[in-house]
């Protein structure tokens, strides 16, 4: 649910590989929801290749593990250069969810930069 979302947020948030972090939950055939963590790096190098990738995300859901436990582990962690966001600088997760979902975000007058609904919908693949 939503507290556990939040504290995944803040878990990974914890990790010193980690700029800002948005976890939605995403529906899923089987699980019904499953918790799915957009994230910036503070140095691009950490991703810029599929293997840094793979170990960043397989560290930081290992964070995520080690604060939480298992069970609020994220199921997937995608890499973005930029998280959608308000002029006022609030993340927009609702945005984020339903493109991650492949629904319409609905009103997004507010948004600062309109490149990172595409990062969102580069690494989901729609």
């Amino acid at each position: 649910g939503p507290a556990m979302r939040a504290a995944a947020d803040r878990a990974l948030q914890a990790h010193p590989a980690i700029a800002e972090v948005a976890v939605v939950g995403l529906h899923d055939e089987v699980k019904g929801q499953v918790p799915v963590g957009f994230c910036t790096v503070k140095d691009p190098v950490l991703i810029a290749d599929a293997a840094s990738r793979a170990a960043l995300e397989k560290s930081c859901i290992a964070k995520v593990a080690e604060l939480l436990g298992a069970v609020a582990k994220p199921y997937k962690l995608h890499f973005v250069t930029a998280l959608p966001k308000t002029r006022s600088g609030k993340l927009l997760r609702r945005s984020i969810q339903a493109l991650a979902e492949g629904r319409e975000t609905g009103d997004l007058s507010t948004l600062d930069d309109p490149s990172a609904l595409d990062e969102i919908r580069k690494a989901v693949g729609r």
